[in-house]
């Protein structure tokens, strides 16, 4: 499928992301008895729950569909679900929100995937399994507004900058750009996206996949005015489980897997790699 095809269908399916925003795989064999789908630790025997968002936002999951494998993390589910040899018809999919699922205590799931960054505050809480996608930083503002005309991380430093609080582009806020004034932190990318709407910030940071959607799909006139260098912890993505599941180490080894045998690399040049094309680089 060529890139313009594919953003087409995200230009689609972003629509219940916009009015969201505004307001606030291949086949297998079905397991045998010897399979690790078979075995216990799973939330149900012969089965295996995963969750995403109550909204599942594009490029990772297509027309908020994650049952039908398209997108990134969709495809990236159902490709760990082969790795645990689980059919597609064996897996089943629940929704949570963001935060609820990283709470402590017993979860409706088997893993989680909805960008989640690993982070040692919340290991503490639940578990990860190793990383399936690391994302860099960008910033984004409307046009005419103070970013305009911004080409380095010096002409970052003045401007009043936002994110969500607790993520990974706040803390590249506080360690790449360093501003003068203290970035203004919102509890979802939703209400920084309404603070810069109502012009009460001049820029706000993004993971470059999301900043990408958001500049061409869902902040009218908006540009991107550049990626971010790596600062602090890094954005690396892992699957969500509850804390001590006897499913961690399983899952983390299909992760491995796909991301020895290339099915990782290949999944985000079919998903991601349109995204960041053409960001500007902000030294």
């Amino acid at each position: 499928m060529s890139r313009r095809i594919r953003l087409v269908r995200i230009a689609a399916g972003l629509a219940a992301a916009a009015l969201a925003l505004s307001g606030c795989a291949s086949g297998s064999a079905p397991a045998s008895s010897e399979s690790p789908a078979a075995e216990g630790g799973y939330l149900t025997p012969g089965k295996l729950t995963i969750a995403t968002g109550e909204t599942a936002y594009e490029p990772y999951v297509i027309d908020d569909d994650p049952e039908s494998g398209e997108g990134f993390e969709a495809a990236i589910a159902y490709a760990v679900a082969e790795e645990l040899g689980f059919a597609p018809e064996d897996v089943e999919w629940v929704r949570t929100s963001f935060e609820a699922a990283i709470a402590p205590g017993p979860k409706s799931f088997d893993f989680n995937i909805q960008q989640y960054t690993i982070t040692d505050e919340r290991k503490q809480a639940v578990d990860f399994s190793s990383p399936y996608y690391e994302a860099s930083q960008s910033v984004v503002a409307l046009k005419g507004g103070a970013a305009e005309g911004v080409t380095d991380i010096a002409g970052l430093k003045g401007l009043v900058l936002g994110a969500m609080s607790g993520s990974t582009s706040a803390t590249t806020i506080e360690q790449a750009i360093a501003p003068t004034t203290a970035p203004q932190l919102y509890g979802s990318n939703e209400d920084a996206v309404a603070a810069l709407k109502a012009g009460q910030i001049d820029a706000i940071v993004l993971d470059t996949p999301t900043a990408y959607t958001a500049v061409n799909f869902y902040i009218d006139d908006s540009f991107t005015v550049g990626e971010l260098p790596a600062a602090g912890v890094p954005d690396q993505w892992g699957l969500l489980l509850a804390k001590d599941s006897p499913l961690t180490a399983d899952v983390t080894a299909a992760v491995d897997t796909l991301r020895e045998n290339g099915t990782l690399d290949e999944l985000e040049e079919e998903w991601l790699s349109v995204l960041s094309e053409g960001v500007p680089q902000l030294k």
